[in-house]
This record gives structure tokens, sequence and C-alpha cells, in this order.
């Protein structure tokens, strides 16, 4: 009997570790350019769980491939900082270039993609060594950045020259360079279909690229569907595994759209928060977490039921989020 109960306690306490056994059980870390921290809260409830203390300006965040460690761009501390989930205590920072407002982390968890936008720059952050491998120059107010599930190329966007910038993983080398809307924020790849996505903050579009030609092919355009909105815009994105389901945030449009990759075309609307700027989908996908700037809130949105399920309130002005497994 003794040992049963052992056993038991034993597995609760395992269960516990793991987010109840439950699938869904996830963490949603949201950074607050403004208060400069990172929320972290609860994913089904919206409980708000704690806070991680960063440098100023907390925007950009990734995960490691293991889930165990996130890494924050503290933009104007020109740093990126690497936080043990497990522990909430910041393991080490490096310096990534003059403002690093987002980045994109390799698919093998060696590097880190920068976008400095102050520096009209793209540089290749090595983990292990903390030094920057390469840099590419390109144009003015470098933003938004990718790197292909094969980790060969990185994409990036150029706010000012609204241009996007085809880069070589390995070398810096720049490989092209294309005209799409005014203010490219986001860069997304599209295994499933074999295509990159850019989308445009001040022309609420989303030009479509072939990932092996890298030229472009479509123009995704919100604005049509959206005729009650005055100025439509497109920020980030995300796009579920199986490449069914696509996801863009609408800035001051208020909304989060859902877009059919297939047809290209809308399917629904969520309203969200003030300035809708970051998403990111838990990671069995069963809900989206979008973050508003200037309401100050974080919307769960429950993709079974396909509606808002929870609107957190964390004050400061959320950037974006990102969602880890317990």
């Amino acid at each position: 009997m003794r040992t049963a109960a052992l056993l038991c306690i034993l597995l609760l306490t395992v269960a516990s570790c793991r987010g109840g056994g439950e699938p869904g059980v996830d963490l949603v870390y949201v950074s607050d350019e403004e208060s400069d921290v990172v929320h972290i809260v609860d994913g089904r409830s919206g409980h708000l769980e704690g806070q991680l203390k960063t440098g100023e300006r907390p925007r950009g965040l990734a995960l490691s491939p293991d889930g165990l460690t996130l890494y924050v761009a503290a933009s104007d501390a020109n740093e990126i900082e690497a936080w043990n989930l497990r522990t909430r205590r910041l393991v080490r920072t490096y310096a990534a270039g003059s403002d690093p407002e987002r980045f994109a982390r390799a698919p093998d968890g060696k590097s880190l993609f920068v976008a400095n936008e102050n520096a009209a720059l793209f540089s290749r952050l090595d983990l292990a060594s903390g030094t920057i491998i390469w840099e590419a120059e390109v144009g003015p107010e470098p933003e938004g950045i990718a790197v292909s599930p094969d980790g060969r190329l990185v994409v990036g966007t150029a706010e000012t020259s609204s241009t996007v910038h085809f880069i070589d993983a390995a070398t810096g080398e720049l490989l092209g360079t294309a005209l799409v809307g005014s203010r490219p924020r986001d860069v997304l790849f599209v295994p499933s279909a074999n295509e990159i996505w850019i989308s445009s903050e001040l022309r609420g579009t989303i030009a479509v690229f072939d990932a092996m030609t890298l030229k472009a092919k479509a123009t995704i355009d919100l604005v049509p569907a959206f005729p009650e909105i005055e100025n439509v815009q497109a920020v980030e994105m995300e796009v579920t595994r199986d490449g069914n389901r696509a996801f863009v945030a609408m800035g001051r449009s208020n909304q989060v759209a859902e877009i059919d990759p297939r047809s290209r075309r809308v399917v629904r609307s969520f309203p969200s928060g003030f300035r809708t700027w970051g998403l990111d989908l838990a990671p069995d996908e069963s809900r989206l977490y979008a973050a508003s700037g200037l309401s100050g809130e974080l919307t769960i949105i429950d993709l079974v039921a396909n509606e808002v399920a929870e609107t957190v309130s964390l004050g400061g002005k959320p950037w974006t989020a990102e969602a880890a497994l317990r």
C-alpha cells in the first residue's frame, strides 16, 4: 500500500511539472516595451503568473529548440538576453549590435539572425561564442526577419525603403532585393506552399514570393475584406504547421484576420485590443495569442470554437508574444 501511495504521489508530481498532464497547457511570454518586462501568462486561463525584468525596451522574442530558453531583444540596451524558463533567471546577455528590434532563431538553435534597425543591417549572432559572424547592409530601418526551415536563407524587410532582402544565411551575401508594400513589417515562411509572405503595415497587403525562385507571385489584399475599417494594416503573421490556417495581426485595425493559404482569402476575423502587433500560436495550435500595445492587453483566441476566449489586461505596451509548454 505504501509503495502504491508513493507511486501515486510521484506520478502526480510529474504531471504537475508538465502542466497537469493535460494537453494545451502552456505559458505565454509577452514583451512589454514600456514597462521593461516580459509578462508570463497562463495560456488557458489568462492568469498572470509573473514577470521577467529585462533590459530596456524588450521587443522581439524567440525560444530555443528545446523550449527551455527564451531569447529577448532588449532593443534600447543593444542586447539580446537569454532566460532560463525553469528558473526564470537571466543566464546570458549578448551584445547584438545597434537596436536589435527583432530576430529569428536558426533551426539548429546555434545562431540568431538580427535586424539592427538603427544601423540598416542584418547580422548573424553565434550563440556559443557571442560574436557577430557577419553583417549585411540593407535598406533603412530593417524590421521583419525570418530564416527558412532548412536554415539556408534569411529574408528581411526594410521599412523606409519598402524592400525585402534575400540573404545567404551562411555567408551574409545579398542574393536579391525586391519592392513590396509600404512599411513591410513581417516575414513568414509557409512551407506547405513553398512560399514567403511579406506583410505591409500601411498598404494592408501581403506580398507572396516563391521560396525557390524568390520571385513575386501574388498579393493578398486585406482591404476589400474590411470595408468598415478606414486604414487596414498588416503586421505580424503566423501559420499552422499543416499550412491550413494563417493569421495576421492588423495593427491599428484592432483585429486579427485569418487567411486560407490556398485561396489566399480572408476566412474570418477576431476582435482584439488597440494596435495589435504581435502574434503566436499555442504549442498545440488550439489557441492564438495577440498582443495589443495601445490598450495594454493580450487577447486569447480559441481556434477550436473560433472566438475570443479571454482578454488579459497587462498594462504597459505589449509588443509580441511567444508561447511555450510549461
